[in-house]
């Protein structure tokens, strides 16, 4: 099976290195190029000149990109030399409908469709262990499941075809709520003049212990932001959380809602780049 990625991002690329390790790697294409030349560099893997020729050449596309646009102009060039049973996994995060939409356009070319977001941030994109949430036909995820195992360690089958991106959304409010909760407490830890260093050490293996407590705690007390899950995806993603519950019987995300505008807020004194724990800044305050 010859697999090409679209998308090298943080990622993406690592998604590609893990794919490239284990000797399944065919193409890659990036929008920057000067990215994809990188990463040749590196691994000697060939850079399709088009998405059209990574396309006409691969029978697993793997889409990794950051907006619902980007995935379905991919895929609007990728079914101009699709062949009948390629499978498209799209490990984007983007919304439902989206994914819905994606699905009807390869199916019109006998074309396979899986959406396939993940979590586990970048550090589990390095080294393989990302949670894959899968969407569509439980069939067709089978047939890649062999291939999908080498960038993630965990291959959930969801439901039919939105269903993945639905579950990623749960995952990204649940994130916000954690960011929320971590930040505000070891900021009112650090307003009561505690030794935090102690403090990290009593609480991160009780009931209020987490993975992002565990990752993040000793950075942003530090004042570190580069590594990890930009501000600006997730306050992308929560927007998309925020119209999916609009289109779901009017759902209210009030704590979505809040993130977004303390994201937004990060994002006007230019810290959309950093690391979510960014928010760690406006607690601080």
């Amino acid at each position: 099976m010859n697999i090409g990625v679209i998308g090298l991002g943080a990622m993406g690329t690592n998604m590609a290195l893990n794919l490239h390790k284990a000797g399944q790697l065919h193409r890659v294409w990036n929008r920057t190029r000067s990215k994809a030349d990188d990463f040749a560099t590196k691994t000697g893997i060939s850079i399709s000149p088009s998405i059209e020729d990574l396309a006409a050449a691969c029978d697993l596309i793997i889409v990794c990109v950051s907006k619902d646009n980007d995935v379905l102009e991919i895929l609007d060039q990728v079914i101009v030399s699709i062949r009948p049973e390629t499978i498209v996994v799209d490990t984007s995060t983007v919304s439902s409908l989206t994914a819905k939409k994606a699905a009807a356009l390869l199916q019109q070319h006998s074309a396979g469709f899986l959406d396939c977001p993940v979590t586990g941030g970048v550090e589990g994109a390095k080294n393989g262990t990302l949670t894959l949430m899968v969407g569509g036909d439980i069939s067709v995820m089978e047939r890649v499941k062999p291939i999908l195992s080498f960038i993630g360690n965990k291959i959930v089958h969801i439901g039919p075809t939105g269903s993945g991106q639905a579950c990623k959304a749960v995952n990204q409010i649940l994130c916000a709520g954690i960011n929320q909760a971590v930040t505000e407490g070891l900021a009112f830890g650090e307003t009561m003049g505690l030794n935090m260093d102690s403090v990290l050490q009593a609480i991160t293996t009780g009931a209020a212990g987490n993975w992002f407590l565990d990752h993040r705690g000793q950075t942003m007390l530090a004042g570190l932001y580069e590594k990890g899950f930009k501000v600006s995806l997730h306050h992308k993603d929560l927007k998309i959380c925020m119209d999916m519950a609009e289109q779901n019987k009017d759902f209210s995300l009030p704590l979505a809602a809040m993130t977004i505008a303390d994201y937004e807020l990060l994002m006007e004194q230019g810290h959309g780049s950093e690391d979510i724990s960014a928010l760690y800044r406006l607690k601080r305050n």
